[in-house]
């Protein structure tokens, strides 16, 4: 797929990575690029009797974006998949909401879903057919591949998914908007479902846009203490605005020759938060290695450490052998249970007594206005300005 900039109705306007022409080493941001509209043609391939088209509403901006657009996540897995596909063009983007353009031929039978309905999808496309996918393990699937990074994605005004991926979306219960962060949002239910939180103090170590979620989510599946560790102070003021009782303001340091050590005084100020026992749970979501043995030092004997932040590499475990003796649980966290996560999500969402979606609405997306970038007023520059000003931004086709 090289690419296009004719324009012309069998045409769409994208997001991408091109690796012909954007250097990984040497580049950053995505262009703007015409790409060709993918197209339903079941004589040509039959899977397509089990995908539908959708036109794109929104699309939120994700950590992984984020990675891809400074370059320092997801070459390998971006490049590996071009060079099966002989194309260098990669359509970024994996959370949207949208309208179902085109269907299948099986598609209303199997899956209940026809034209006009509005759906968000599940990110992870599955083989359905490996060990993990047979006892009900999808999450985790052998062969899984991710839109937006293993196969082109929705930063588009069309994009091409299997039926048994979308999720169907009331928006009159969930804003369009609210509705395009349905799977950040998931993966904070996830790594919150993960162990008991009713009755439970729970440490957040890392309040990024996951981060507040993880906050908001704790608070409504029945934590009574809710503690926010953040270093950037207007992410610590939203966690505190989103129902943390009390948020731990730090600031990094390369701990002399040990970088990747706990700090001393924030376990001690999370230990203390949590009646001085540390915390019965704690969510790593930043994914830096001071900040894993921040969460596993700080919390309580025989408690539970939920692991979502990703960083690549090695990293090193401070004090083995008392995490051993502690009786700690170390849980690792990816994507979102396919769909037990999205039904959860859904009645999270839906319930407006918890207030979860009004504080999207409003705080992580601002109303929804300056944190939405159409299309066609996209540039680099303008763009960066929209990613350092806000949690998450939503691009609108």
């Amino acid at each position: 797929m090289a690419a296009d900039t004719t324009h012309s109705a069998d045409t769409m306007k994208c997001l991408v990575y091109d690796k012909s022409s954007m250097p990984w080493d040497s580049s950053r941001g995505f262009q703007v690029s015409r790409q060709p509209v993918p197209r339903l043609d079941e004589s040509v391939r039959r899977a397509d009797a089990d995908c539908a088209l959708i036109k794109v509403l929104y699309a939120g901006f994700c950590g992984s974006d984020r990675g891809i657009w400074n370059r320092v996540a997801f070459k390998g897995m971006i490049f590996d998949s071009l060079k099966r596909e002989q194309s260098t063009v990669r359509i970024i983007g994996h959370e949207l909401v949208g309208e179902i353009v085109a269907i299948g031929s099986n598609v209303a039978s199997r899956y209940s879903l026809g034209v006009k309905d509005v759906v968000s999808t599940e990110s992870h496309i599955i083989c359905g057919t490996c060990y993990q996918c047979r006892i009900g393990q999808t999450h985790i699937c052998s062969q899984d591949v991710i839109i937006g990074i293993g196969r082109d994605g929705c930063f588009a005004e069309y994009i091409k998914l299997p039926a048994n991926s979308l999720w169907p979306t009331d928006t009159r219960r969930i804003r369009t908007k609210v509705a395009a962060v349905q799977e950040p949002f998931g993966n904070a239910v996830h790594a919150c479902t993960t162990a008991d939180l009713r009755g439970r103090t729970v440490a957040v170590f890392g309040c990024g846009t996951i981060g507040l979620f993880v906050v908001m989510v704790a608070r409504a599946l029945g934590a009574t203490r809710v503690v926010g560790i953040e270093p950037n102070p207007r992410n610590a003021e939203l966690a505190r605005k989103l129902g943390a009782d009390e948020v731990i303001t730090i600031t990094p340091t390369a701990n002399g020759a040990q970088p990747w050590s706990a700090d001393k005084d924030v376990v001690q100020a999370v230990r203390e938060a949590c009646g001085g026992i540390g915390a019965d749970v704690s969510m790593e979501m930043a994914g830096f290695n001071s900040s894993v043995n921040n969460a596993i030092q700080s919390t309580r004997r025989g408690g539970d450490v939920i692991l979502f932040g990703l960083k690549q590499g090695n990293f090193h475990i401070q004090a083995f052998d008392r995490m051993i003796v502690n009786g700690l649980k170390l849980h690792s966290v990816i994507g979102r249970r396919i769909f037990e996560t999205w039904y959860i999500t859904r009645n999270l969402l839906e319930d407006r007594s918890n207030g979860i979606q009004d504080h999207i609405f409003e705080d992580i997306l601002g109303g929804g206005e300056e944190s939405v970038v159409h299309i066609d007023d996209f540039t680099p520059e303008s763009f960066e300005k929209t990613l350092a000003a806000w949690p998450k931004p939503l691009i609108r086709f």
